[in-house]
């Protein structure tokens, strides 16, 4: 079943990043501003966040079965991202990807609850391995962009569409229900509240918000980033910005399976603060990587990538521990609809910051996220061991 879902997750996830791999032929073609092929990304994270926040208040997650969501989800992703090549109007094509952010909705926090319940001892690695196959299916338009020449960006857009439908159909003939969560719950209109009421489960939020300033922000503008880098060093012009940005984010699915492993055994909190660490490391550093060799700025994106993600399903992990069994489904919502919110800031203010100070120090404004995240999961951890304490007392 695990095998299944993380399946459908990748096939489905790449409905996120097919305009943004896409976004530079769209933006020549259509002659768009930055601030308009900016959109083309941030437009799913503003659909994504609408989506996520009525789900969360109508607990659909719970109420309804997460399987039917997902394949829901899934379809309605699709035909939107597939309306995307029939229209030559900038604006009609950012309503059609906010129409898409809001489909991924039913589909990535449904997908977590799914394995979830399959899993309780090993949830950490579980969770792991969905969130890696989601992060695969984030940078596969990358490599269709960089290898793909003869493939245009309307191909690239229907071929995202038609891995998604096949997504959705895994989940809804090839799933099952676990025993470990709830399949479906009667409607609570107090349940957001009793999740944001819940200390730990706010804790584990809060170090989701700091991991989420630095994610996005690094998936959608390291090809930039690395494009400007290989023009620094040797003059390069060519599509190599694309290459790299799916080795960072395609080593990010590495780091979720490796990070779940070791989250089961040591912590998810231990194992999501040191995360953090090690990709605000690498924000900070970024600048000392820029121009150097190609090889050099491929195990920088390789570092990164693995650090920058290998955190996020054990935010989930914990949301899913700590909240009552019977609404997992609008904790996991909710968690994941504050987070890309906050999203749509950082993918915004980064390349403003860089077209202020250059691509080589751009990244110095994703470091305070993931410190503040840590800062989070050394309180959650302290929280842990005073109730460890509390128990072994009784």
């Amino acid at each position: 079943m695990l095998a299944r879902v993380a399946t459908a997750q990748f096939l489905g996830m790449t409905l996120w990043f097919s305009a943004t791999a896409a976004g530079p032929a769209i933006a020549t073609e259509l002659s768009l501003s930055r601030a308009a092929t900016a959109w083309l990304t941030m437009a799913v994270q503003a659909g994504f966040v609408a989506g996520t926040l009525l789900s969360a208040v109508l607990n659909l997650a719970d109420v309804l079965n997460a399987r039917r969501l997902f394949a829901l989800g899934c379809v309605l992703g699709a035909a939107a991202n597939a309306s995307i090549p029939l229209t030559s109007s900038p604006a009609l094509i950012i309503t059609l990807r906010a129409v898409t952010g809001a489909a991924l909705a039913c589909v990535y926090p449904p997908g977590l609850k799914i394995a979830a319940g399959w899993f309780l001892e090993r949830r950490g690695t579980a969770l792991g391995v969905v969130v890696g196959a989601l992060t695969i299916g984030s940078a596969f338009p990358h490599l269709l962009a960089w290898g793909a020449h003869a493939v245009a960006w309307r191909g690239l857009m229907w071929i995202s569409s038609a891995l998604a439908i096949a997504g959705g159909c895994l989940v809804w003939l090839a799933v099952e229900d676990g025993p470990y969560v709830s399949a479906s719950a009667p409607f609570n209109p107090h349940a957001v509240l009793d999740v944001a009421r819940n200390a730990n489960v706010r804790q584990a939020t809060l170090g989701y918000l700091g991991h989420m300033w630095e994610l996005y922000a690094m998936w959608t503008w390291i090809p930039a980033f690395a494009a400007a880098s290989m023009a620094a060093h040797d003059g390069s012009q060519d599509r190599g910005g694309s290459l790299v940005a799916f080795v960072a984010i395609a080593s990010g699915a590495v780091g979720c399976v490796a990070a779940g492993r070791w989250a089961d055994a040591f912590g998810k909190a231990r194992v999501a603060r040191l995360a953090m660490l090690t990709s605000a490391t690498c924000a900070a550093s970024a600048g000392f990587v820029f121009g150097a060799p190609v090889a050099v700025l491929f195990l920088f994106a390789v570092v990164w990538g693995f650090s920058v993600v290998a955190d996020s399903a054990q935010f989930s992990a914990l949301v899913s521990e700590y909240s009552a069994r019977t609404y997992v489904g609008t904790a996991l919502t909710l968690q994941t609809c504050v987070g890309f919110l906050l999203t749509m800031a950082s993918i915004r203010l980064l390349p403003w910051f860089a077209a202020t100070v250059g691509w080589r120090w751009a990244f110095l404004l994703l470091v305070p996220g993931p410190l503040a995240g840590a800062a989070a999961m050394r309180r959650l951890m302290k929280a842990q061991d005073l109730g460890a304490r509390g128990a072994r007392g009784a």
